[in-house]
């Protein structure tokens, strides 16, 4: 969004933007626990499953509305989303850096949730995906 000085503020996309056109959360399931079942050592898991399971987690978690799950849904997504900060972290910037959207996971934009670091990065995957 641009401002009256020019300069640009940068925002997560919000989940509907991002999950617009995210697969339905049984297919998303199957896929994520597919690429799990075919590797023995998660050594092997690529970035598109980490991101894939990240967001999977966090749409979950903005589902749940019994607040008797809510607090554990939210652990679990925020748990995963730090997993892939970590992932794109370690790979740096340059030309082996994984990540696709405008800022870093260590970005102050994300405070102490990288969720909206997720939906960032998913929402870019996306329309990288479709072309």
């Amino acid at each position: 969004m641009n401002n009256p000085r020019g300069d640009v503020r940068l925002r997560a996309a919000a989940p509907d933007e991002a999950y617009a056109d995210a697969p339905r959360l049984l297919a998303e399931m199957r896929w994520v626990t597919d690429q799990v079942a075919a590797r023995p050592i998660s050594n092997g898991l690529s970035r598109e499953f980490w991101l894939r399971k990240a967001a999977l987690l966090d749409r979950i978690a903005l589902a749940e509305t019994d607040e008797r799950y809510k607090a554990e849904a939210d652990a679990v997504a925020a748990k995963a989303a730090h997993r892939l900060a970590r992932y794109d972290r370690e790979r740096g910037s340059g030309p082996f850096a994984t990540r696709n959207g405008p800022l870093p996971p260590d970005s102050p934009q994300w405070g102490s949730s990288y969720r909206p670091y997720v939906r960032q990065e998913y929402a870019a995957w996306q329309q990288i995906a479709q072309g």
